[in-house]
């Protein structure tokens, strides 16, 4: 798996789109990162459940490991995309975009901004 398979996988994601965060790509639903590629190329992450994380680490030991510290206790799951099988990366990728597809967009700042100088005049 290359990072462009990835790329190709997560963007095939009704509504999902590509942008950047802390200088790597990341893949969005509803304004929300559900996924990312790392700048080594080595690795991808997935937003998962932490009960769904367990899972594909048990799984899939070689493949998914957690990311480290708070993020990764949250569910955030490093993939290994030398391991990874298209059919498993698909499959973690629809539940971290599933989960992130169901949440509200976040507010903008700009429409945080318009609403406080309504109720500050």
């Amino acid at each position: 798996m290359t990072p462009d398979d990835f790329r190709v996988l997560a963007l095939s994601l009704d509504g999902a789109i590509e942008r950047a965060h802390i200088g790597h790509p990341d893949f969005r639903a509803n304004g929300r990162i559900f996924a990312t590629l790392h700048a080594d190329d080595e690795w991808g992450m997935v937003k998962l459940a932490p009960e769904e994380q367990k899972e594909f680490i048990r799984t899939y030991r070689r493949t998914f490991e957690p990311s480290a510290g708070a993020w990764g206790r949250q569910g955030c799951t490093n993939v290994r995309l030398a391991t990874v099988e298209p059919v498993t990366l698909r499959a973690a990728l629809l539940l971290a975009w599933e989960k992130t597809a169901a949440t509200p967009p976040r507010r903008t700042a700009s429409r945080t901004m318009k609403r406080r100088s309504k109720t500050h005049r």
